[in-house]
């Protein structure tokens, strides 16, 4: 998709993608789509199957990009209860240009420990 200059594209991958928080494994994909945004840096977005959905509280936060729809946020909860806001994000329903998204949750490396083929972000 482009739009004055703007374009934002979601492509299969096969990295191995790993999230850690707190030192705790909440995602391990061989299978991401990784998305190509203009000015951002390219962002790995993992299918719900490989993250421990278990790991993960809904947020009532909400969020919209002109360019893949709206989304939705996730916190993590460690075992002593303190919380990590907003630590990952997804688009239900994204825009169809970057359909390929949906439903696949993506990682703030500032809050996660986030490494594709054994290199960290």
């Amino acid at each position: 998709m482009a739009k004055a200059g703007h374009t934002v594209k979601a492509v299969p991958g096969t990295q191995h993608v790993r999230v850690e928080i707190d030192g705790r494994l909440v995602a391990e994909s061989w299978r991401p789509v990784l998305v190509h945004e203009t000015g951002m840096p390219v962002r790995y977005y993992l299918p719900p199957e490989d993250v421990a959905l278990d790991a993960l509280e809904p947020t009532d936060t909400r969020t919209h990009c002109p360019f893949k729809g709206d989304a939705s946020y996730w916190s993590y909860r460690d075992g002593a209860g303190q919380v990590t806001q907003d630590v990952a994000w997804a688009y239900p329903e994204p825009l169809a240009e970057v359909a390929l998204i949906k439903g696949h949750l993506c990682f703030y490396d500032t809050k996660a420990a986030v490494a594709v083929d054994g290199a960290a972000l």
